[in-house]
């Protein structure tokens, strides 16, 4: 009867065993299984964007959504691009609202351009101190600003790309101020450099950086230097991420830094969606949160895989 009862438990116990490794080896398979697809998933949709024997050489990169690039990386002849924009920011004693609209294009390989024209308003915040209230600024169509961008090099082998641009604005001066011989109040020059790296198939790097150079008529010259540093994971088989964009500024009174974490989202065929949460590092400027939210819409080209 011991026996009996002896081999009965050895029985349960290998028995048990063998479930167990059998389960493990499925989930294992399961695992193995997803992970693979996964992977079909990330070479073909970059294959979508990179492998087309006939185009120039592009690496997929993840594009910054607030300080956002001229156009694609490595851009090819016939890239369009409307955006949207709008945003909040708290500032000290009054809240500002930002709007912008911008068509980019590529007329050849490599080069893109764009055109935009921002909008900022003022609205005083009441509940702020009114003897410590700051004067509300006026609202005014910011600038015109042109800009070009060239992609000088790109490895697909790398999966890196770097480029040179440059952008132009035209200073409006206030909306109340508008006459007819007083429209401009001055220029603002930006050269930029931008290295961008794709780690794998999922991680971005990217690094915007140049001078900004701010001439009113009549006044000395401002010049901020601006480094914008992003880091992006591309969710498998799409164009949509996740990531954090940090914008440095270097001014004559110190250095400021707003942290931007962000998340783009595809709507619909061509059409991708934008979010953007400011949050100062320095309080000097800024009171609280700031939000920003970026409408894309891009002819010819699917957002999702299929």
């Amino acid at each position: 009867m011991r026996r009996f009862k002896t081999n009965m438990k050895k029985t349960i116990f290998f028995s048990i065993l063998m479930l167990s490794s059998i389960w493990g080896y499925g989930q294992q398979s399961e695992l193995d299984s997803a992970k693979y697809e996964r992977m079909l998933l990330d070479s073909m949709f970059i294959a979508e964007v990179e492998d087309q024997p006939r185009l120039k050489p592009k690496v997929l990169h993840a594009e910054p959504l607030y300080i956002d690039l001229i156009r694609d990386l490595g851009a090819r002849k016939g890239e369009k691009e409307w955006n949207v924009g709008a945003g909040m920011t708290d500032r000290r004693g009054f809240t500002e609202f930002e709007t912008l609209i911008e068509y980019e294009w590529a007329p050849i390989d490599r080069l893109g351009l764009e055109i935009e024209v921002p909008v900022t308003l003022y609205s005083a915040n009441r509940n702020f101190p009114e003897n410590a209230r700051p004067e509300v600024p006026a609202n005014r169509v910011e600038s015109l600003k042109l800009a070009a961008q060239w992609s000088f090099f790109v490895s697909e082998k790398a999966k890196t790309t770097l480029a040179l641009g440059y952008i132009h604005e035209f200073e409006f001066v206030d909306l109340n101020q508008i006459t007819r011989d007083n429209v401009f109040k001055g220029n603002i020059y930006n050269p930029f450099f931008i290295a961008a790296k794709r780690w794998g198939s999922n991680y971005h790097t990217l690094v915007y950086t140049g001078p900004r150079i701010i001439r009113d008529f009549g006044q000395r010259s401002e010049v901020v230097y601006e480094i914008n540093s992003n880091f992006h994971y591309m969710i498998t088989g799409t164009r949509n991420f996740i990531g954090v964009e940090v914008n440095s500024e270097v001014h004559s009174f110190g250095v400021s830094h707003v942290l931007r974490p962000q998340m783009r989202l595809g709507l619909a065929e061509n059409l991708l969606i934008g979010i953007v949460t400011g949050i100062p590092v320095n309080r000097n400027e800024f009171v609280g949160l700031s939000s920003f939210m970026r409408i894309i819409y891009e002819p010819g080209f699917r957002t999702f895989h299929k």
